[in-house]
């Protein structure tokens, strides 16, 4: 008998630290590791309109080109993270369609797709005292005028980078690298346990 094998996140340990932040915080601040998704790392020219159609048409929306922008249709996304990057965010079970959509699309034309899926691991951060966590690390200047909802960057949190996006007024996405996980939770629940 060969054993399956599991796909274990690296914060597992971190759910009942996660939990005693909601209590203590009487609620106002909440961090959860979201459930693992297909991550899909896009390099393409966003000025070579025949290959933007057809990642429109694999991807079933258009990409952002307007900088620290997401694009969304149902439950795929796309991050903008630079003039000619895009991290494609989607069910586990849509990653290997898309993949196969956008390589059979794009195969005579330049550009680089990469699943990033075993590289990083996302996290939620929400409630009030949400941005006042994050800014603990993060230099951005994240009030809601200056970094509004719906939008996304790179950044660093103390000494690691993330990719950070607003997904609403007191709730923010992190996606970080797996090797540094351990470090950026912890670094997210010592500031939570300071307020």
């Amino acid at each position: 008998m060969i054993a399956e094998a599991l796909r274990r996140s690296p914060l597992a340990d971190y759910a009942d630290r996660f939990a005693a932040l909601w209590a203590t915080s009487s609620g106002e601040l909440s961090i959860r590791e979201l459930p693992f998704v297909s991550q899909l790392n896009l390099r393409a020219d966003p000025k070579d309109l025949d290959l933007m159609r057809r990642v429109a048409d694999a991807l079933g929306f258009a990409l952002p080109i307007i900088p620290d922008a997401v694009a969304a249709r149902d439950d795929r996304r796309a991050l903008w993270l630079g003039p000619d990057e895009q991290l494609l965010l989607a069910p586990i079970a849509d990653g290997e369609v898309i993949a196969r959509q956008l390589g059979k699309s794009l195969s005579a034309l330049p550009h680089s797709l990469v699943d990033v899926s075993h590289r990083q691991i996302a996290l939620e951060v929400s409630g009030s005292q949400a941005q006042n966590v994050l800014s603990a690390g993060c230099p951005l200047d994240l009030h809601l005028e200056s970094f509004p909802a719906g939008a996304c960057t790179r950044t660093v949190l103390g000494k690691c980078d993330i990719v950070l996006w607003r997904t609403g007024a007191a709730t923010f996405h992190v996606e970080v690298w797996r090797s540094f996980a351990d470090y950026a939770s912890r670094f997210l629940a010592e500031a939570g346990e300071t307020l």
